[in-house]
């Protein structure tokens, strides 16, 4: 599915325009600890300062602030990769990045910056424990192999699908898996409403509501009710299609401000669900091991 993310006949002007508007929000939205550096005694900008910016990318200064001042000229999609990597876009906002700029992504499909090598061994070394990383968007941006079976198979379905609110609401092998799906939506839908004030104007928020919109009369229905809900961990009861009942803690560690990346994990809470993941993954291990015989 291909995101509506900009107008098809948007002038060379406003694009420009919203291409410098995307920069500075995606820079302001960055701490300097994020990405290595110091804070310093004098900092006004909220989030990374322009310069801070083009050191990241290794592009000059003025030509960054031209950028951002919507000025004419032109961009390469290997400055654009750059700066997507500086900017720890993620793979919605990255694509975002490309369209504004009228050039083709080099590299698709790539992975989110925020996913460092170092989150994704430890993604690795928490198995069997299952944990995810994801956006304030609920997109799941890595997980690891006990987690991509937990409701169902997460490898099976397309990038874009890969997102707690869309299967919650329209995915039969989810909602099936999810115990509590009556009172698991209203939460979804409100967590998603309270994280959304900070990102009205973004265009991948509005696209998924809209998706959504269009895809589940239960999600316009409790979308109508603008009913928010706080962000937070609960006890998860899950029936899982391989090994059974299965009873969590299901806990969200942030990576940075909350309006950014989270570790989502799932503990157990009895010895029963500890043999049960402990079962998961070793089926996931033979069925991938039987797959490449």
């Amino acid at each position: 599915m291909t995101m509506p993310v900009v107008e098809a006949a948007a002038s060379p002007g406003a694009r420009r325009h919203e291409l410098a508007a995307f920069l500075r929000s995606r820079r302001e939205r960055i701490t300097p600890e994020q990405v290595g550096l110091p804070r310093g005694r004098r900092r006004r900008t909220p989030g990374l300062r322009r310069e801070e910016v083009a050191h990241l990318s290794a592009v000059g200064v003025t030509w960054y602030t031209w950028l951002e001042q919507a000025r004419d000229i032109q961009v390469s999609p290997q400055v654009l990769d750059a700066l997507a990597d500086a900017l720890l876009l993620d793979p919605t906002e990255r694509t975002h990045l490309f369209a504004l700029a009228g050039q083709s992504d080099p590299h698709p499909g790539t992975t989110s910056p925020a996913v460092t090598p170092a989150l994704r061994k430890m993604l690795d070394q928490l198995e069997p424990l299952p944990a995810a990383v994801q956006n304030s968007r609920f997109d799941f941006l890595a997980y690891n192999r006990t987690f991509g079976r937990l409701f169902r198979d997460l490898d099976a379905l397309p990038r874009e699908d890969r997102n707690s609110l869309w299967l919650a609401f329209t995915d039969r092998d989810f909602r099936a898996a999810a115990t509590d799906l009556p009172d698991l939506l209203p939460i979804l839908a409100g967590k998603l409403r309270a994280a959304m004030a900070e990102h009205l104007a973004e265009p991948a928020w509005k696209a998924l509501v809209q998706r959504l919109e269009g895809a589940s009369p239960e999600f316009r229905e409790i979308w109508a009710r603008h009913d928010v809900v706080a962000p937070g961990g609960r006890t998860k009861v899950i029936h899982n299609a391989l090994v059974g009942v299965l009873r969590f803690e299901h806990t969200n560690l942030w990576l940075g401000p909350t309006s950014g990346p989270c570790l989502v994990t799932y503990v157990p809470v009895d010895e029963a669900t500890r043999a049960g993941v402990e079962r998961l993954l070793a089926l996931v291990t033979e069925g991938a091991g039987a797959a490449r015989v």
